[in-house]
This record gives C-alpha cells, structure tokens and sequence, in this order.
C-alpha cells in the first residue's frame, strides 16, 4: 500500500463531528464542563470508601456481643503478726569517746642541758622509772655554796651563843654593862637567822638538783621524747616562764568513756535512777568499734550539773577496766546505760517503722482488712527488732512483710507472719 497519498480526515478548528461550528471560547468551555465531572467522580468514590471503612470497623459492634467488662485488680498480699512481747530492762545508748584518768605533761622544772634519756617511745612505765636526765653540774655546785655558807653561819652562831653569854654574866655582876649583853644578845639572834638562811639555800639547791632527774609520776604508757639529747631545756618551778614539753604520760589501766545525753535520755535516765536503790544505774555496757557485742562492763561515775545550752546535752562519764590495754583515750565506743530492770515492752521489726516527718508510724490492718497507721513512740534497737514504748497494743496486726505495696486507707489481703530476733532468723 502506499502511504504517501493516505491523509486522515482532520476536523478543522472550525467545525465537529456534527458540523457545528465551534470557536476557541467553547472549546475551553467544554474542558471545564469535564474536569468538573470528573471532581464529582473521585469525590463520590471517597465518600464510598468511608463507609466501607466505617461498616468494618462498627459492623463487629453492631454484629457482635458487648464487650466484656475489665477484671478486678487483686489486693495486695501483706504478713501481718501481732508485736512480740517480752520481758526488756529500759536501756539508752550513746557513742562515747575515751580518754585517760590520768594524763601528765612533762616538763623541766629546772633548766640546763639533757643528758640521758632513759625509756623508749611507746613504753610502759612505771611510778618511779627514771626518764629524762638533766646536766647536775650547776646544780651540785650551788648546792656546796650553800653548804659552805651553812657552815660560816653555824661558826658565827657559835661565837655568837658565847659571847652572849659572857656578857650576862658579867651584867649579872655588875661588871659588864645591860647595853653590852643586849648587843650580844642581838648578835645571837641574827648568827641564828643567817643559819636558817643558809639551811634554806641548801633545801632549794637540793630541790633544783633533785629535779634534773625527772621520773614517772604513775604507771602509765608515755609517749615519744619531744627534745633529744643535748639540748638546752628551759625549766620553771612556778610555771610563770615558757619551760620545754619532754613528753606525755597517760595512764591505762583504766580508762574513761566521755559521753553526752540529749535533754529526754536525761529526764528518762533521771526518772528511772530516782526509783533504783542499788547499783543498777550505775551499769553501763562497752562495745569498741570493731564488736558486735557489747561484752564490756563500766560503772558511770559522774553526771554534769548542768545542761549545755548551746548543744542541749548533758556531759556524762563511765570508767572502764582496761586490762587487755586495747582501749586507747580518743577512741570511740558505742554505751549501753541500764536504766530499769526487766519489764514487758512490746516489738516490731525496725523495718516495720516508717518516719512521719518528725513522728514515726507503724502499719496496721484493722477487722476489715484496711490499713491503719498508727503513731508510736520508739525505744532502742534489740537485735533487730524496735521497742516501741507506746502507740501499739498487743492485739494489733502489724504489716511486716509487703509495705511498699500498700497506702493507709488501702485493702489488703493478709496473711499470718511471725516475728524474730536477728539472731534466731540467722539460725534457721
């Protein structure tokens, strides 16, 4: 076939397929008129689909049954048991701090040069021992001049008693003159006072050299020599001149337990001691820092008279037997006052305690299985367990066991626990 003579039927601009003549205005006339259609179309077929989408969605729901309403939360399980009631002596307990009952500093009484050093740092010694030395010499020299002076002033005492006594012979007589045996009496005297002068020289020359040899005034454990051999220390007998630190003394064998009660441990401790007789509030047990225990006995010898107004404490003080020599002054130990004997007190693990700003509760269930708190009054710490001195009955269900599940006010399921010392509960 042959294609080059084929032409297609064109329209023209100018007319359709009817033959109606169409302009260049009823053109775009016409191309509006479908687009609008076809907005129409799409529109339509949206609004089709929602509710498709809407029919499966509400169709189930329509269709179905009603849903089944959520399950219930179950109650918090909680152990519940009621206080442990036993037979306790009221106690306090402080921190306490040692120091020593007896504690020197020595220092030169007398000045000079040191010569010996006659201990070792550390060492026990004891009343007597012979510690420092002091260069005599000076000393040992004025103590001959005194004794020199000693002897002048008894010769001269000697002549004097003679001569007195010659004169009132010779006044007796009447041969020698009142005035004559009044001035050899008087010469008498003063031979007699320059002698008490010179035995007193002697006495304070033998006092200086007897204190260059400085000995242990008590058992004790001294500490190091603070001045080494060879030099100069300076020495005061009146302590009214700088004089030289040697070294420190403190005894051992026993020792003091400083300690400080707040204002209410002392009108317990004051209250309890009115009602006691014997040496029960006197007691005081010892724990070093290192024990469990506390195995140590102490006897309280001394309260202040007065509050501090600044800490609202009063100072207090236990001695305490220092034979192993384990206890050192400016260590710290836990003491344990008695201040009652025995009596039934009622506890609940320290766990069970919850602070209530300045207040403390405990958790209780009542008969409807709904927590109460109830506020309580605290004592000291009994192998893991509280004393609660008031706030609880014997009857009440205490929660030991669950605590962070639950809220006052708040249902609870409850089931019986038990209470323990910490040491019957590291038993089992």
């Amino acid at each position: 076939m042959d294609t080059t003579d084929f032409e297609p039927d064109v329209e023209t601009p100018s007319t359709l397929h009817t033959g109606t003549p169409v302009g260049p205005d009823s053109k775009k006339l016409a191309g509006l008129r479908a687009n609008k259609s076809n907005v129409k179309a799409l529109a339509g077929a949206l609004v089709a689909l929602g509710f498709v989408a809407a029919g499966v969605v509400i169709g189930p729901r329509l269709i179905g049954s009603p849903p089944s309403p959520a399950a219930a939360r179950p109650l918090p399980s909680v152990a519940v048991s009621v206080p442990l009631q036993r037979d306790i002596s009221s106690r306090l307990q402080f921190l306490g701090q040692f120091s020593a009952v007896d504690r020197v500093e020595l220092r030169a009484q007398v000045g000079g040069t040191l010569t010996q050093i006659s201990f070792k740092d550390g060492d026990i010694v004891h009343k007597g021992d012979l510690l420092f030395v002091i260069d005599p010499t000076p000393y040992e020299i004025r103590l001959h001049q005194a004794t020199a002076q000693l002897a002048a002033a008894r010769a001269r005492l000697e002549l004097a008693n003679r001569e007195s006594t010659r004169a009132d012979s010779l006044s007796r007589t009447g041969v020698g003159s009142v005035q004559n045996a009044d001035q050899r009496s008087a010469e008498r005297r003063a031979a007699q006072a320059a002698v008490d002068e010179a035995e007193a020289l002697i006495r304070d020359a033998q006092f200086d050299l007897d204190h260059t040899r400085i000995a242990a005034p008590f058992t004790g454990r001294i500490g190091s020599h603070l001045v080494s051999v060879g030099n100069l220390v300076a020495g005061s007998r009146a302590g009214t001149s700088p004089t030289t630190l040697l070294a420190t003394l403190v005894s051992f064998e026993t020792i003091y337990l400083d300690f400080d009660m707040s204002e209410a441990e002392y009108m317990i401790f004051a209250r309890e001691r009115q009602k006691q007789t014997g040496p029960l509030a006197s007691k005081v047990k010892v724990s070093l820092s290192d024990e469990q225990d506390f195995t140590r006995q102490g006897t309280l010898d001394f309260v202040d008279n007065s509050l501090d107004r600044s800490s609202g404490t009063i100072h207090a003080r236990a001695t305490v037997s220092n034979g192993d020599l384990l206890l050192t002054p400016g260590g710290f130990a836990r003491v344990r006052l008695e201040v009652a004997p025995p009596a039934p007190v009622l506890l609940v693990p320290d766990a069970s305690v919850l602070p209530d700003q300045s207040t403390h509760v405990v958790l209780t269930v009542d008969s409807n299985n709904v927590v109460a708190p109830k506020q309580v009054e605290l004592g000291d710490l009994r192998d893991g367990l509280r004393v609660i001195r008031s706030g609880l009955t014997p009857t009440d269900k205490i929660i030991i066991d669950g605590i962070p599940a639950v809220a006052p006010g708040a249902k609870v399921s409850p089931h019986d626990g038990s209470i323990r010392f910490a040491s019957q509960r590291s038993e089992k």
